[in-house]
């Protein structure tokens, strides 16, 4: 059974060095992600999740790690794209933890 595996900001900019292809999803809403977002993350709101197949890697095995704005959707993303098969889903949980600089 896949996991999803929660991550800390720190260990996500290391994970984010050594893998530098890695899927970074902010799950919020596009207005949310206009007020400032991580840097390489791609929109995805959680509610287009279950529509939206097309948006996500092909392959299983790529690394995706989701964050939203307090922790919540995150978690539910990151559930749901463990139970579509892929193996290495990172929870970064809320950007409101985020201690660096973010895109605006």
């Amino acid at each position: 059974m896949n996991t999803v595996t929660p991550i800390r900001p720190a260990a996500f900019l290391d994970l984010q060095k050594s893998q530098p292809d890695l899927v970074l999803l902010d799950v919020r809403t596009p207005g949310e992600y206009m007020t400032g977002h991580i840097k390489n993350s791609k929109l995805l709101p959680v509610s287009d999740l279950p529509r939206k197949h097309d948006a996500l890697p092909q392959d299983k095995d790529a690394t995706i790690v989701v964050y939203c704005q307090s922790g919540g959707r995150s978690g539910q993303a990151a559930h749901y794209l463990s139970r579509l098969g892929y193996s290495k889903v990172y929870d970064l949980g809320g950007i409101m933890h985020w201690p660096y600089e973010v895109v605006r």
